[in-house]
């Protein structure tokens, strides 16, 4: 009797044991089994990870090659650009230079130049000649016969900068631009006020909208004229007592290339003489040779274009005097400055019999030389120093 009762007893027990250790066995076997999903999650995980360090560094790659490509396509549109503007001035010029067709007949195209034709071109010609000595004031007869001394005013600054007067106005202000990019322009009473120790102090202060480019700008009729930095060719006429823009305009065929190798920040040099304002930049499909053109200050218009034979090669500097180029050339080293190529855009000077000039006194190199009509002296910037050049002059041959 006890033994059955023991027997009911142990089974169920023996019955939960093994169902526990069922538990058990199915527990382990998930346990197992979700080990293994975890560890096949943590390997695709660090798979993803992978490949997108991989993909990042593709990204990188591909942005870097976008980025050249896009300044390269930059470079191409500036040259397309200067090309677009190259052929346009070329087509303008062309125009200027046509002056008849001939007639062509049929087959044989033979052109038959008539006499009238030929009469009438020079006529157009020597009216052409009229004009210009009538624009360009023909009384205006001397010429540079050399360079007679030099006054160091002062050292201030950077190495290059423009400082000058108001050759269109009768007060003795002077205006120092300081550097080959910036838009503050310094303005003194006097020289007396320039030459002091603590002159900027003294100065006043005037800041561009826009900034310079180079150091060609000139000061004429209380105006202010340079070349925007950034742009190819366009040159702001900006109203130094208002301070204000008033006009601009664009300057065809220039700012492709230095006006002068040695100053290879200036792409337009501005000038002044007797018969007002010019502009001087160097032409690359003529090898470099300058060129000049006179602009209506009032109307910031092209009046007349020259291409001379003058070679921006070794030039550091140009200045314009009674319708007349003279540019200054140097060593690449520096050294001893001379003008050595003169261009009179009348024809009235021998070009050929002229010597050569030499700046007196100094070794060195110039950023820019500006000549004043009213006081016939050069204004210069020379590695820092600002100059004064007094000049000797004769009447044209």
């Amino acid at each position: 009797m006890v033994a059955l009762q023991l027997r009911f007893l142990l089974v169920p027990f023996l019955t939960s044991i093994m169902g526990a250790a069922q538990y058990m066995m199915q527990d382990a076997a998930l346990m197992n089994y979700i080990d293994r999903r975890l560890l096949s999650l943590e390997k695709r995980l660090e798979k993803c990870n992978q490949d997108i360090l991989d993909y990042v560094e593709e990204f990188q790659d591909f942005s870097h090659m976008v980025l050249s490509r896009l300044a390269g396509l930059n470079i191409y549109k500036t040259e397309a650009t200067s090309e677009v503007q190259n052929l346009l001035t070329r087509i303008e010029r062309a125009q200027r230079d046509i002056d008849y067709i001939g007639s062509v007949r049929d087959s044989n195209i033979c052109i038959e130049v008539h006499e009238d034709l030929v009469k009438q071109q020079l006529f157009e010609e020597a009216e052409e000649k009229k004009k210009l000595k009538l624009m360009l004031n023909a009384s205006c007869d001397h010429m540079l016969a050399g360079i007679k001394s030099l006054k160091v005013v002062k050292k201030t600054g950077d190495k290059n900068g423009t400082w000058m007067k108001d050759s269109g106005k009768k007060h003795a202000k002077i205006y120092l631009l300081n550097g080959s990019v910036n838009n503050v322009i310094l303005e003194f009473a006097n020289i007396l006020t320039f030459m002091e120790s603590n002159h900027t102090l003294k100065a006043r202060r005037t800041t561009l909208p826009f900034p310079w480019e180079g150091t060609g700008h000139v000061v004429y009729q209380g105006f202010l004229f340079y070349h925007r930095y950034g742009s190819l060719n366009e040159i702001i006429k900006f109203n130094i007592q208002k301070r204000k823009i008033t006009d601009q305009m664009q300057l065809p065929g220039a700012g492709r290339i230095p006006a002068y190798q040695l100053s290879p920040s200036t792409k337009i040099d501005l000038a002044v003489d007797e018969q007002g304002l010019w502009a001087i930049h160097a032409d690359p499909e003529t090898g470099g040779n300058i060129v000049i053109t006179k602009i209506n200050h009032i109307t910031m218009s092209v009046e007349h274009t020259w291409d001379t034979s003058c070679n921006s090669k070794d030039a550091e500097a140009a200045f314009m005097a009674c319708n007349t180029l003279y540019v200054v050339y140097n060593l690449p080293s520096g050294g001893t400055s001379r003008v050595q190529c003169v261009y009179d855009v009348l024809g009235a000077v021998n070009t050929y019999e002229i010597p050569v000039l030499h700046f007196p006194k100094r070794q060195g190199s110039h950023s820019t030389i500006h000549y004043n009509p009213k006081e016939k002296q050069l204004f210069a910037w020379g590695d820092g120093f600002q100059i004064i050049y007094k000049l000797h002059t004769k009447q044209k041959v």
